[in-house]
């Protein structure tokens, strides 16, 4: 079985060989965040934020604090994933949208809120586990959508966590969970590699 969306999935690599004179429009940036933020996130959270380094100064900034990787200045935009420590106090005023849209009642939004405080309010480590996993949903997203658009992209985490954290003014609560170049890609990317075998990777319960 077979379709658009699993085709896309499963003929993506990681582009090293990008067209350096391409630039995305910030509306496909914007788009692409947009589709990245429709990603799960644990209580709807939504804890995570974007940083687009497209400018030539803003590359050259964060191209020695990420081991020099080509792609940080060859790809059209390096997105620089952040995930925020997971806090349980949003949870009202991230949910209001979804009760004004009739989707959630109001009286439920207590029971959201209280368990989440329980799994996170004082366990540090959970706080910032749910920080990598929602901005690892939000990247996967938006390698998919711009594989769709025909674009390569390239996940990274060769990088000076410290150093990206006070080169682009992290807030104290954001954790840069991976760097996401994305841009037309040029001649010479290798096809998707071979996968270990599903029996290798699957069990039954």
């Amino acid at each position: 079985m077979t379709n658009a969306v699993i085709d896309c999935i499963v003929s993506r690599s990681a582009a090293k060989y990008y067209d350096r004179s391409a630039c995305l429009s910030d509306d496909q940036i914007r788009e692409l965040v947009r589709i990245g933020t429709t990603a799960p996130t644990s209580f709807h959270l939504q804890n995570w934020r974007f940083i687009a380094v497209r400018t030539p100064e803003a590359k050259a900034r964060l191209k020695p604090i990420a081991w020099n990787q080509p792609p940080i200045t060859e790809a059209a935009v390096t997105f620089i994933v952040c995930g925020q420590l997971a806090d349980s106090s949003v949870i009202p005023e991230r949910l209001a949208p979804v009760v004004e849209a009739g989707i959630m009642p109001a009286d439920l939004v207590p029971d959201w809120e209280i368990p989440a405080r329980g799994l996170y309010q004082d366990f540090p480590q959970r706080q910032r586990d749910e920080a990598v996993r929602t901005a690892t949903f939000g990247a996967a997203a938006m390698i998919y959508a711009a594989r769709s658009w025909g674009l390569g992209s390239t996940p990274m985490i060769g990088f000076d966590a410290d150093a990206v954290h006070r080169a682009f003014q992290l807030a104290e609560d954001e954790v840069p969970v991976m760097l996401l170049s994305v841009g037309p890609e040029r001649p010479g990317n290798w096809p998707q590699k071979p996968r270990r075998p599903v029996a290798d990777v699957l069990n039954f319960a």
